[in-house]
């Protein structure tokens, strides 16, 4: 290849922790280790045991997003090979893990109210220096650590990370929590971090091309079929171009479950962003990151979760995103990682946390965080925030999952922030069970009955017509619910025409269509175009 590439717009630059798909509870110390053993190692120590059982359940649709791997073919010896490289590169993760649950079970067993103290000398020596033993105000035991200090030690190790590149021509995917990504002949594995400037330099080549060699050249060695394969990602075929939007209207752009781009001539943000590709055939009309500014300026994160937080679509993004605004976490609690450290940790420098209602502004834009409620299965999560932004007068407000469990918290938010204009809103209203997500981090016992009832779960019809009639918008979108193709692999959402959240949403549409107002169940792609309002 001797003349100017382009990087092909349907190569897949996959982010993975040791063969298995990066997310966020994989990148902090702490969870990333409780998962490892309460996830990947019960998974595929399951596998190893019944190929044959994986192979059943991946074919019952109620068994979608279960812990069951996904493959084609017997896969028992790279599993097998898996297991043993587990054990030995994430050695120090398993021995935090087991460090951890041993002290939850000391302070459940002595820490009855007395001084804590005297307890440090009996915590498991590895955590000895990075938690602090803490009570709260009603005598209930608890720890939390000094997560900086975790990424400064031996528990944050880069060189388990790795990229994986491959072609993408369908939506089609395993579930990616359940699934690692072993070899595949198609596949290119290379062992660099996540932080590492390749990954930045190889995506600007989707539209900028530049000479083969050069982005060769960032590689270490590669054998002659690594070799071919890499030349394969690559044409000499000019990209889609981009044309930037001039107009004097503020445009919205949906870009499936929770992506909402909002562009005037001047600014941009892009609202948890989950974007598809461009390049083959879908089933369903979309946007693609070729539909994307060459500067975002703003990239607003909802919560922690895997379908808000996707290092594959923001990994490529990083060298045009000016500023990242994410939620304060409480503070070293397990359950509730610091994402300002964590995407810190993984090369992004422009992090700005928030609290509610305190603000971010520039041009004639104003961004405010909104108390998030709900869909967290009742623990102390602070690392959750809805997103008020007003561009003039114009405002719209952010939801995602946001479930409304106490109806006069938004009527105190509505008389500070005022109505606003349009409302998007996740109605996911069903949710997985708290063990689907945070089971992994629970050491104590928890019953079958508490767990289904402690549910990941958004607002339905009469929560989300609190929100409608609490800030009275023009307009009301439900979006935010995995429908699209692109989305299964991530959150293993699949409905029916009689699914709960389908039934529930259906009925907030009509009842505010009835209303007079614009109202639709978001799907696929979406653009409009809304006046722009100056302040007075």
């Amino acid at each position: 290849m001797k003349n100017l590439v382009y990087l092909k717009p349907n190569v897949v630059i996959e982010p993975l922790i040791e063969r298995w798909y990066a997310w966020s509870h994989l990148i902090s110390p702490s969870t990333a280790a409780m998962n490892i053993t309460k996830r990947h190692i019960e998974i595929m120590n399951s596998y190893l045991e019944s190929p044959e059982l994986h192979s059943e359940a991946i074919k019952d649709p109620k068994m979608l997003g279960g812990p069951f791997m996904d493959f084609k073919e017997d896969r028992t010896k790279d599993i097998k090979s898996l297991m043993e490289s587990t054990f030995v590169r994430q050695k120090d993760l398993i021995d935090l893990s087991i460090a951890i649950r041993r002290l939850v079970l000391l302070l459940n067993k002595e820490a009855k109210g007395q001084s804590l103290e005297d307890l440090y000398d009996k915590v498991p020596d590895i955590l000895k220096g990075y938690v602090e033993l803490v009570y709260d105000l009603n005598g209930n035991p608890s720890f939390r650590f000094y997560e900086q200090l975790l990424y400064k030690s031996k528990f944050y190790n880069k060189e388990n990370q790795s990229i994986a590149l491959w072609i993408t021509n369908n939506d089609s995917r395993p579930f990616c929590l359940s699934t690692p990504r072993l070899d595949e002949d198609e596949v290119l594995h290379l062992n660099i971090p996540f932080e590492h400037k390749f990954i930045d330099e190889i995506s600007k080549m989707k539209r900028t091309p530049r000479p083969y060699n050069e982005i060769r050249e960032m590689l270490g060695d590669l054998n002659e079929t690594e070799e071919a394969l890499f030349q394969k990602f690559f044409t000499e075929i000019p990209s889609v171009p981009y044309v930037k939007y001039e107009g004097d209207c503020i445009r919205m752009r949906y870009f499936g479950h929770a992506c909402i781009l909002i562009e005037t001539k001047d600014i941009s943000i892009l609202v948890d962003p989950l974007i598809s590709y461009y390049g083959y055939q879908s089933s369903v009309e979309h946007f693609s990151d070729y539909d994307l500014p060459e500067t975002i300026d703003y990239v607003l994160i909802t919560h922690n979760h895997q379908d808000h937080i996707l290092f594959e679509t923001l990994l490529p993004l990083r060298h045009k995103i000016k500023n990242i605004v994410v939620p304060r976490s409480g503070g070293g609690h397990l359950q509730d990682p610091s994402l300002k450290l964590m995407f810190n940790n993984i090369g992004f420098n422009n992090i700005i946390e928030i609290e509610e209602f305190s603000t971010v502004n520039f041009s004639d834009c104003q961004i405010t965080g909104i108390p998030f409620t709900g869909e967290h299965s009742d623990l102390d999560i602070k690392a959750k925030m809805c997103f008020h932004v007003e561009i003039g007068e114009f405002s719209l407000l952010f939801v995602a999952d946001s479930r409304v469990l106490e109806k006069r918290l938004y009527e105190h938010s509505q008389a500070v922030m005022g109505d606003v204009d349009v409302v998007f809103l996740g109605m996911e209203c069903d949710g997985a069970p708290l063990s689907w997500l945070y089971g992994p981090l629970v050491v104590n016992e928890l019953s079958k009955e508490h767990d289904q009832s402690r549910r990941l779960a958004g607002s339905d019809f009469n929560k989300g017509m609190h929100l409608v009639n609490t800030f009275n918008p023009s307009e009301v979108y439900v979006y935010a619910m995995g429908q699209e193709p692109w989305c299964e692999f991530i959150s293993s959402i699949k409905y029916t025409d009689e699914s709960n959240p389908i039934v529930q949403s259906n009925h907030l549409v009509n009842e505010c269509t009835s209303r007079g107002l614009i109202a639709e169940r978001l799907f696929g792609e979406k653009e409009i175009l809304y006046k722009k309002k100056n302040k007075k």
